[in-house]
């Protein structure tokens, strides 16, 4: 009758032949369901989005400025063509305390030409400006034209409120529930709400939300962040963005995972 195998750890050369085979057996098994997990994860996993935020690089860049109802820099790209740059505090803030120093000189700042500095973030044809210092906002000597809202009639959309600071550009992923907490203090603290979704063609687009009235709501949609939603809406153009006037009263959450990347 051949000898049963017994193993103590403390006791030299004590593991036999078929222990060390099954323990070798083992271990393969091992790395190879981990080897094989890791493939199926990172398989599964939607890609980074190509968006970016210059948080080490500061750039100056000149433009009309316009509240429309959130703050806004109208710059020129080319002739006859302009991109409304979004503009941002630092952190989780609006961008209206660091215009405070210029509207202490001036009661209304909407049409001037405004020099400011700050750190871009841009994604999808969306570009924003985080300013960091109240200093490096300058008011320059001559007025611009500010951006005609074109009218579009009443819409009805499928998508989700998302704060756009983390969405394009700051945070990977910026939408969902897993971000939802990040985005109500963004959105709270000033930041403005805007509506992602995609159109038939599966085509992403961005709205800017405010009331009926077309101001600013904030604490209004807090609630609805991060879910998927159905939203109706008055639509204004306004260049390369769109806004979206809403009454939070008839936002419908869907019982449904969200469509947005």
């Amino acid at each position: 009758m051949a000898k049963k195998e017994f193993y103590v750890s403390y006791v030299e050369g004590s593991l036999g032949t078929k222990t060390k085979v099954t323990l070798k057996r083992f271990v393969w098994i091992c790395l190879g369901f981990t080897i094989a997990g890791a493939f199926l994860f990172s398989f599964f996993q939607k890609p980074f989005k190509n968006s970016t935020f210059e948080l080490t690089n500061t750039t100056n860049i000149t433009g009309t400025f316009h509240q429309s109802p959130y703050p806004m820099l109208r710059v020129k790209v080319a002739e006859g063509t302009y991109k409304n740059i979004v503009l941002l505090g630092f952190g989780k803030s609006s961008a209206n305390p660091y215009l405070d120093n210029l509207l202490a000189q001036e009661k209304d700042l909407h049409g001037k030409i405004l020099s400011i500095s700050g750190n871009l973030i841009y994604y999808n044809g969306k570009t924003l400006l985080q300013i960091t210092d109240a200093e490096k906002v300058k008011l320059e000597d001559q007025n611009g034209k500010v951006p005609k809202k074109e009218f579009l009639g009443e819409m009805v959309f499928e998508g989700e409120i998302i704060d756009p600071k983390c969405y394009f550009g700051v945070m990977k992923p910026g939408f969902g529930k897993i971000h939802r907490s990040c985005a109500v203090r963004c959105i709270s603290g000033g930041i403005p709400p805007v509506l992602a979704t995609t159109d038939k063609n599966s085509i992403a687009e961005y709205y800017l939300l405010t009331d009926l009235q077309g101001k600013p709501i904030n604490d209004e949609v807090l609630s609805f962040i991060g879910k998927p939603s159905e939203i109706k809406g008055i639509v204004d153009k306004l260049e390369d963005w769109y806004i979206l006037k809403i009454d939070p009263k008839n936002i419908l959450i869907l019982n449904k995972n969200s469509s947005i990347y």
